[in-house]
């Protein structure tokens, strides 16, 4: 992985949520390689496994525990663990998040002559709920569970992952975008609250990067690009799609004490410029 900073976080306890996932799991790689102590929470505890054997393969401090962040018995019971295998938390990742289809229209917009199996009107109100859930109470929980022991540290962050569309909504995902929106209010909030604790709150909003969630709307079944992604690419400046790794370095940077020590409030997008773009 690629350190570009020198960031060292030897022997910091991170906690990282949705670990399992293309993204988290990069980050997790990265961190473990700055000497920090990286606990991997996933629903799927087998796919936080995978990247816990790649990173002690390596020589580096990883350990996989099974949670589900949008129950508090299920995130208490693995900062138990936690905390008798690595100590309290450091450093938190809320990194789970993600779509569902029953919260996703077939359609961009709103038509009275063409009918869609899924528009608006037939959009799943479980599926709404679950989805916000998932990205703002999934970011909620852990926070109030990991936070608690971050309390009277020094050098204590919290790094949310919201995205590109909390500053402008895309079409088809009402439900993401609001969520996502939330997070990124929510990162403001927390890092007001916790300023005169010496806790620092930030968030990433990564643009496309294409992962295991979005890939079947990007490509289709041979691999060839989807109507969807030239119209990213076109609107994206840089006209391609990030690669994890990019995420690497605004990660460590807004984590790092020394570099961004009085860095707090941010919502930092990487996303190649698509939402600075207007289209003209």
């Amino acid at each position: 992985m690629n350190n570009p900073f020198g960031v060292n976080l030897q022997d910091k306890v991170v906690v990282i949520t949705g670990a399992g996932g293309v993204i988290c799991s990069c980050l997790a790689t990265a961190l473990a390689e700055t000497g920090a102590k990286v606990a991997l929470l996933d629903i799927s505890k087998t796919s936080a496994e995978k990247t816990a054997k790649t990173i002690t393969n390596n020589g580096f401090v990883a350990k996989a525990y099974e949670a589900n962040v949008l129950e508090v018995g299920s995130l208490e019971k693995a900062r138990a663990e936690i905390i008798a295998d690595f100590g309290k938390c450091d450093i938190l990742i809320n990194g789970a998040g993600g779509n569902n289809p029953k919260a996703t229209t077939d359609n961009e917009y709103c038509c009275t002559d063409i009918s869609y199996e899924k528009d608006f009107f037939a959009l799943d109100k479980e599926g709404v709920k679950f989805v916000f859930d998932l990205n703002y109470i999934g970011t909620f929980l852990p926070t109030q569970t990991f936070a608690k022991d971050m309390l009277g540290k020094q050098g204590c962050c919290i790094l949310n992952v919201s995205s590109m569309n909390a500053f402008t909504p895309l079409t088809k995902i009402p439900a993401y975008s609001a969520a996502k929106a939330a997070v990124s209010n929510f990162t403001k909030w927390l890092a007001v609250h916790f300023a005169q604790a010496g806790i620092r709150v930030n968030a990433i909003a990564p643009g496309f990067f294409v992962t295991a969630q979005n890939k079947g709307l990007l490509f289709d079944k041979t691999g060839a690009p989807t109507p969807r992604t030239d119209k990213i690419l076109k609107a994206t400046p840089m006209g391609r799609f990030g690669e994890v790794e990019e995420l690497i370095g605004a990660t460590l940077f807004l984590l790092s004490e020394k570099a961004a020590g009085f860095v707090t409030g941010v919502i930092l997008p990487i996303d190649g410029g698509f939402s600075s773009y207007s289209g003209v």
